[in-house]
């Protein structure tokens, strides 16, 4: 499956309907409504991405 976020071809499930792309290092999950995109903290949390703040820590 290729990331609907960078169009990379590292992607993986890791769990029910989620994946992980090792291209842009980003979760995200597909849903009836699209998809939902995760930044993955350093502790591993996960954060909805904000593409206007996403360099905001």
């Amino acid at each position: 499956m290729d990331c609907p976020i960078c169009g990379g071809k590292s992607t993986g499930k890791v769990g029910v309907d989620q994946y992980y792309c090792r291209d842009c290092c980003r979760e995200y999950r597909i849903t009836k409504e699209g998809v939902e995109i995760y930044d993955v903290s350093e502790d591993g949390s996960l954060v909805a991405f904000d593409p206007d703040n996403r360099y905001l820590l």
